[in-house]
């Protein structure tokens, strides 16, 4: 979903209360105007709201990564900012800021659909956190695999045989390494499962290793024929030195022009996904926005949705959650 559809989408809080507003038609059928159906409309324009913001603002990015993602966090603020007068005025001395005691809104029309509505933010935010710092460690990750592909666009062909296979060996443990870091946030349900901009870092750099045309001209193709190949199933590298021995035996001047043109390549393509407008600053700029924005609105939610259940993250998400919350106070 592109930002400029998440701005054609507007949403005003005071629909929310049927009993101000009525019961809209398309969503009550003509005439209806019972209790039911007043309480079907509230419970429906709440799953709208949840579905066209939160839900939908953070499980999208654009299509290229970098065209106009930057900017899906304001149009959110404004479709909320376009709301006027508040859904309810919490009377006094009801409970933890004019609530009741269980942690509703008792002026609502329906106090436990706008409960269940916080609840999902009080989840999402949690979420958000856990995947921002995951992200930002893969940010990390990513440039330092980029000075692991340029260390070995330095090998030359005087560069002795045994330096040239433990040069190669030390990337292939890096790239493992790396691989492995992030392997259970990537798994299904994992933190990163659904981040475009993990899920894309992963696949580029993988093909960056099996890419065929690296030493093409050199008679050669790829790192495969330097002894490096990527599992299919677990994604890991593996490097077979007996292979690299009768390349750098028999065509050591491709050999060295393969691992120099392999380098350039790899080293690029992290460069890009960690560069500016592209696809992991654009996640992590939105997933700011949201943590930030429900932060500062945070009070204002509760006051007038309910408290909400409190989130209960997996043991990895709260992991996460732990290092987002050490890095935010720094």
């Amino acid at each position: 979903m592109s930002s400029a559809g998440l701005s054609n989408t507007g949403f005003d809080f005071a629909l929310l209360d049927p009993l101000a507003n009525g019961v809209p038609s398309s969503l009550s059928g003509a005439g209806s105007s019972t209790a039911g159906a007043s309480a079907s409309s509230f419970a429906l324009y709440l799953a709208d709201f949840r579905a066209q913001t939160f839900g939908s603002l953070m499980r999208s990015t654009s299509s290229g990564g970098n065209a106009g993602s930057s900017t899906t966090m304001d149009a959110l603020v404004a479709s909320l900012n376009a709301s006027t007068p508040p859904l309810s005025s919490p009377a006094s001395g009801s409970g933890v800021n004019g609530l009741s005691a269980a942690g509703r809104n008792a002026t609502l029309f329906d106090p436990e659909s706008a409960y269940t509505m916080m609840s999902f933010i009080n989840t999402e935010d949690v979420a958000f956190k856990a995947e921002f710092s995951e992200l930002s460690q893969m940010e990390s990750s990513v440039a330092e695999m980029q000075k692991d592909g340029e260390s070995l666009g330095g090998i030359k062909p005087s560069t002795a045989n045994d330096s040239i296979k433990s040069q190669l060996q030390s990337f292939v443990s890096q790239y493992n390494a790396w691989i492995q870091r992030f392997d259970a946030d990537m798994q299904p349900g994992g933190i990163l499962a659904d981040t475009r901009a993990a899920q894309v870092s992963r696949y580029e750099l993988d093909q960056s290793i099996e890419n065929v045309f690296n030493g093409a001209g050199y008679g050669l193709h790829g790192l495969s024929d330097l002894g490096v190949s990527i599992d299919p199933k677990t994604r890991l590298a593996s490097f077979d030195p007996a292979r690299l021995d009768a390349v750098l035996a028999s065509n050591k001047q491709g050999a060295v022009n393969t691992l120099q043109t392999f380098a350039a390549n790899f080293a690029k393509s992290a460069e890009l996904l960690d560069s500016a407008g592209n696809f992991i600053l654009n996640r992590l700029d939105n997933l700011d926005r949201a943590i930030h924005y429900i932060d500062a609105n945070n009070a204002s939610l509760q006051a007038e949705f309910g408290l909400g259940d409190t989130a209960k993250p997996s043991d990895r998400v709260a992991q996460a959650l732990a290092a987002y919350n050490r890095t935010d106070a720094i």
